[in-house]
């Protein structure tokens, strides 16, 4: 990266987040209206800021440069792209949430990164429903909190949603998902660097520190589920310690730098027990700094400069989205613009405009990994139908108001309102359905 060029940005984004991460809310907001939607917008950023930012964002953005770098554009067209085989391609991208646990902003580097490289509209947005939607821990919540109706209900309907909307995507773009099939044919054979075992075991490094950083804590502290949330950050440790011999086995990265980050890693993961995102934090930084400064492996510096790019677009986006949701809607138990109890009113019975209305609202509420459920908990013990319960959980977690602004950056705005309004009206009719039976 050039800092002459970049440093600007480096240090707005770093004081906006810190910034953010620091807000006192409490002690300017209490003098003045709690109550405003203001201060409800400021609670989310930070709080997001806090949860989100270091712990899931980073790590995708680092996941989605190195899609950018060390998987070949020839390789995603080849079995993600337009000519790809449908079978595995729809496989591989509806069934992807079972392994990423994470919200619908985390996702959207990664999605950014395979539709830039050339995946086909259908598969990638598949991608993009399935990501945060089909997140085994949720579905088991839903289950434990909800009933095993609903937790079976959701995740039935995601893996039918992310199937039906990755297809209807690619029927009402097909002109130019044709386009890519040409530009598919003209592209040579890809260079294989290393084996794809090498690639894989690598990917499954650093996702394996994404999903295991981001373990939710379970309601019930014993079981399989428990023991996981308990040792996450060995599980977290033993990751890391993988992705640090993958980069010295195969990518040329000299042992003593590795041991130069680890070290101190381990140092203040002992040193701060109950904080371990500083130590999380500090193997982070210390990643940048060795993929930034090894100026005799291109692909290294490639691959932090595609990390970055991705962050300086996304996390603008990000931020006045949340800023937006949260003056709006506000937090769980917190009122903002739009006042909850109205919220309740209308999404109350099984009728039609109560599933519309449930869809809209979880479209374009923010909800973190594993919220929805106790948000949905509260709403059917004011009054909401089931029907308009399965219809947020369907469109909730896929999308929020911070995640469309990304999308349409990435793949424009008829193409972000389209995939918007399918996940809208397949949820409504499965609510309907769902609503109907139950």
């Amino acid at each position: 990266m050039q800092w002459n060029r970049e440093w600007k940005s480096v240090a707005l984004i770093l004081g906006v987040f810190l910034a953010c991460y620091s807000l006192p809310v409490e002690a300017i907001s209490a003098p003045l209206w709690p109550a405003s939607p203001l201060w409800e917008a400021l609670y989310l950023v930070r709080w997001y800021a806090q949860e989100h930012v270091l712990l899931c964002l980073m790590p995708a953005f680092l996941i989605a440069g190195a899609v950018g770098v060390f998987v070949s554009q020839a390789s995603v067209m080849k079995y993600l792209g337009p000519k790809a085989n449908k079978v595995v391609a729809y496989g591989v991208a509806s069934v992807s949430g079972t392994v990423l646990a994470v919200c619908s902003c985390t996702i959207l580097p990664l999605f950014a990164g395979i539709y830039r490289m050339g995946a086909g509209l259908g598969p990638a947005s598949a991608f993009l429903y399935s990501g945060p939607a089909i997140n085994v821990l949720a579905i088991v919540l839903t289950a434990s909190v909800l009933g095993p109706e609903m937790g079976i209900a959701r995740a039935v309907g995601a893996v039918v949603f992310s199937l039906v909307i990755g297809l209807l995507m690619h029927f009402f773009f097909r002109r130019e998902e044709m386009e890519k099939v040409a530009a598919a044919a003209a592209m040579p054979e890809p260079e294989v660097a290393r084996p794809l075992w090498q690639v894989g075991v690598y990917f499954a490094s650093m996702v394996g520190i994404l999903v295991f950083a981001n373990w939710g804590k379970p309601q019930q502290m014993e079981g399989l589920w428990a023991t996981i949330w308990m040792d996450k950050w060995l599980i977290v440790g033993g990751f890391g310690l993988l992705l640090g011999q993958c980069l010295v086995w195969w990518f040329r990265v000299k042992g003593s730098a590795i041991m130069g980050v680890g070290i101190p890693v381990v140092f203040l993961a002992i040193l701060f027990p109950e904080q371990p995102v500083i130590a999380f934090v500090a193997g982070l930084f210390g990643l940048s700094l060795i993929l930034n400064t090894r100026t005799d492996n291109e692909e290294l510096q490639e691959w932090f400069d595609t990390s970055w790019d991705f962050a300086k677009k996304i996390l603008p986006l990000l931020f006045y989205g949340v800023l937006i949701a949260g003056a709006l809607l506000g937090r769980p138990d917190h009122e903002g613009l739009i006042p909850s109890h109205w919220i309740a009113s209308l999404v109350g019975g099984n009728g039609l405009m109560a599933n519309v209305m449930a869809s809209v609202l979880g479209a374009f509420m923010y909800f973190a990994t594993l919220t929805e459920v106790p948000i949905l908990q509260g709403l059917i013990g004011a009054g909401m139908g089931k029907g308009p319960a399965l219809a947020l959980l369907l469109a909730g977690p896929a999308l929020s108001l911070p995640n469309m602004l990304v999308i349409r950056s990435v793949m424009g705005t008829k193409k972000t309102v389209v995939f918007v309004c399918l996940v809208i009206v397949m949820a409504t009719l499965s609510g309907l359905l769902y609503g109907a039976l139950a």
